[in-house]
């Protein structure tokens, strides 16, 4: 069985015509259809959605003769109703679905004679063609080739390798202003108060890692009542991380400082407006989701600040614990991508599947950074309209790009783990999309950020002779002065 995706261009009848294009899933097999429009030809679509076409009997004579038929999908195969509207002159059939795009499959060994394309469309796209074409529409059938690279990915590699680098260095700083306050009795106390930050030992590492795998699973099979609970945390926790990232930013603004009292507590005006912003923006976007126009921008900019204030806040305390999350969360990735299909009952991937939305659910987890695809090709269309990047890549590297940076605080190394761990990120997220791009498929980006990474995290330490204190973390943090 062989399906693949391709596109239906329909022309309105007005001046100028109106164009639009839509998805369709075809069997190379049976047909093989041009890669361009350069003198394709047109046919009137006939718009019988009313019949699913399985008896002549069902269709006034003539009413197809040289054109395009669109019919219901139901109740006989593929090819016995292309039989039927290819007897009756049709030059097109395209079968229109419900339900989600499957491949076209039948025995094509006793259809021999049916030559006319075939293809499967959704009803959806039927009803939307003639709302904004109108009633009179013409088609053709084409199927570009898939672009070797999309430059979408470059955006995407900007905003990871950014994020990274930017949480890190965030947490350096958070974390020279603490040793400070320890070498400053003064200051001490204040800066224990402001203190946010959650460390994570080796027990909480594994912990945390089961409770991925469980949610995981339980996403997969009761995905359309949990996808409104994980928008609903995400709304709160991005909103919450938008304003982290923001006060941070205006508190080194010394404008605009008046501040007002509440029972016997103050704060200032500005950080008030803030937080109604922040709300604000995670309100709209929860509203607007699936306005796929700009709603990703939103969508990325609060994932962004997500991401920042995670590897900000979350503290590994020592390379350890860092080696034990970042390969146990390889492992997580791997098996849920590879490993699962060969369990499932339909054999995909539960991690794929989750991140789509399984059975074809509307709704989509907002635990990624979306960036619409650039290059024109049937994908864009059908199901890949946006290349994606999970949180999960940035956040669990960038907790070992967090610990190299505050490791450069506290040994005063003058910030050669931080560079390097960054850089070989970069060098990991390149090696992804390469790997994409010549394997045509979804890519656990961790197979390749986690490696990178660890190994050039080992080799400084080790090339450095600080390999011991590297391993074990804050120990030697003691005694250290401004």
């Amino acid at each position: 069985v062989a399906a693949d995706e391709g596109i239906l261009h329909a022309s309105g009848s007005g001046v100028p015509p109106v164009t639009k294009e839509y998805c369709i899933i075809y069997n190379s097999n049976w047909v093989s259809l041009p890669k361009t429009l350069d003198n394709a030809t047109f046919m009137t679509l006939e718009n019988l959605t009313s019949t699913v076409l399985c008896s002549s009997a069902e269709v006034p004579s003539g009413l197809m003769k040289d054109k395009a038929v669109v019919v219901m999908r139901g109740n006989c195969t593929f090819l016995e109703k292309a039989r039927i509207a290819q007897s009756l002159g049709a030059k097109m059939l395209l079968i229109a679905s419900k339900t989600r795009l499957s491949a076209i499959s039948d025995n094509k060994t006793d259809f021999e004679d049916v030559t006319l394309p075939i293809a499967l469309i959704r009803y959806n796209d039927i009803v939307d063609m003639q709302q904004v074409l109108g009633n009179e529409v013409n088609v053709t059938l084409y199927s570009p080739p898939l672009p070797e690279f999309d430059y979408s990915m470059v955006v995407i590699f900007l905003i990871a390798v950014f994020t990274v680098a930017l949480g890190g260095y965030w947490s350096g700083v958070a974390e020279l202003e603490n040793l400070k306050a320890v070498a400053s009795p003064g200051e001490r106390e204040t800066r224990w108060k402001k203190e946010e930050n959650v460390t994570f030992t080796p027990l909480t590492v594994i912990l945390f890692v089961v409770i991925c795998c469980v949610m995981l699973v339980l996403l997969y099979f009761f995905y359309k009542w949990l996808v409104y609970v994980i928008i609903s945390v995400f709304c709160l926790a991005s909103a919450m991380s938008l304003y982290n990232c923001l006060a941070a930013l205006i508190g080194e603004i010394p404008f605009g400082q008046c501040r007002i009292t509440c029972s016997n507590k103050t704060i200032e005006v500005r950080l008030i407006f803030l937080a109604i912003f922040c709300i604000a923006a995670a309100v709209v976007w929860a509203v607007f989701r699936n306005e796929d126009r700009w709603a990703w921008i939103l969508q990325d900019i609060l994932g962004v600040a997500f991401c920042l204030n995670f590897i900000k806040t979350l503290k590994m305390p020592n390379f350890k614990s860092c080696v034990i999350l970042l390969g146990l969360l390889l492992l997580y990735d791997v098996f849920f991508v590879f490993i699962t299909p060969f369990i499932t009952k339909n054999g995909a991937s539960i991690m794929v599947e989750v991140a789509a939305g399984p059975f074809g659910n509307s709704e989509k987890l907002p635990v990624v950074i979306r960036v619409p695809r650039l290059e024109h090709s049937a994908s864009t269309l059908c199901d890949l309209p946006f290349s994606l990047l999970g949180f999960g890549d940035i956040i669990v590297p960038g907790l070992l790009v967090a610990y190299c940076r505050r490791f450069d605080v506290q040994a005063r190394s003058s910030s050669v783990y931080y560079i390097s761990c960054t850089i070989a990120y970069a060098v990991g997220m390149v090696l992804t999309f390469i790997v994409l791009a010549l394997m045509k498929m979804g890519q656990p980006a961790l197979l390749y950020l986690v490696p990178c990474t660890l190994i050039t995290s080992s080799l400084v330490a080790w090339r450095r002779k600080e390999m011991k204190k590297f391993w074990k973390g804050s120990n030697y943090q003691v005694g250290w002065k401004p």
